[in-house]
């Protein structure tokens, strides 16, 4: 049996308190004409983002002061579709020894092989995801996140090519979904849960969307992409 951290089971109890009318609430929501402050995000496409994101210094990335952390990258795969742009997700196998079933980015710990932290996540996502480098154009990166679990993760921002094939990893991805990013960065759909953690309060955020929770990491870089990118 899964024996969870203590702030990750405190998530779970939170998580299920939702009442079926909150998430009704939320389904509504995402299927809602976008409020007016996200319209333009909403409309965004591959030109724009480009320029929003070229336009700013990097958003400032949840920092831990932990020495020795291991470097990894993630790739923020983005899909350019008629009704906007769209997030690439997976929900990690429920087999997995750490994370399991949560929902993420492709990506992992860097090799030794691995030319740069780039290569790493285009690597992981062709080994999870099928997807192979030369159907991402790369836009450039986030600054890194360092998590709890001892990493140093550098997000990277790249667009997939919208023919893209799926071959899901068995043994790593039980799932891959696409999510519009008007709803992600929406900061109405940003839920908060303060918890204490080595003498201090640290804010988690999750995002629902259908009948997932997006949180922990994935969240903090979805909330970093959204000053990143926000004028």
């Amino acid at each position: 049996m899964t024996r969870w951290p203590a702030y990750c089971r405190c998530w779970m109890r939170c998580a299920e308190r939702l009442t079926n009318g909150q998430k009704d609430r939320h389904a509504r929501d995402s299927r809602a004409e976008p409020r007016e402050e996200l319209r333009d995000i909403a409309e965004m496409d591959r030109t724009e983002l480009l320029t929003r994101f070229l336009l700013q210094r990097p958003a400032p990335a949840h920092r831990l002061t932990v020495a020795g952390l291991k470097p990894a990258a993630v790739l923020l795969p983005l899909v350019e579709r008629a009704d906007g742009l769209q997030l690439l997700l997976t929900r990690r196998s429920p087999h997995l020894r750490h994370h399991a079933g949560q929902i993420s980015f492709p990506g992992g710990r860097q090799d030794p092989d691995d030319r740069d932290l780039i290569h790493t996540a285009l690597r992981e996502t062709q080994e999870e995801l099928g997807i192979a480098p030369a159907q991402i154009e790369i836009i450039g990166t986030l600054s890194p996140l360092n998590t709890v679990s001892q990493y140093e993760v550098l997000p990277v921002l790249g667009l997939v090519a919208a023919d893209y094939q799926l071959t899901l990893s068995q043994d790593e991805v039980a799932q891959a979904f696409e999510v519009p990013l008007n709803h992600l960065l929406d900061p109405h759909h940003h839920i908060a849960l303060t918890i204490p953690r080595a003498d201090h309060r640290h804010t988690i955020y999750w995002i629902p969307w259908q009948d997932h929770f997006i949180w922990g990491a994935t969240a903090s870089m979805i909330r970093q992409l959204s000053r990143q990118i926000s004028i």
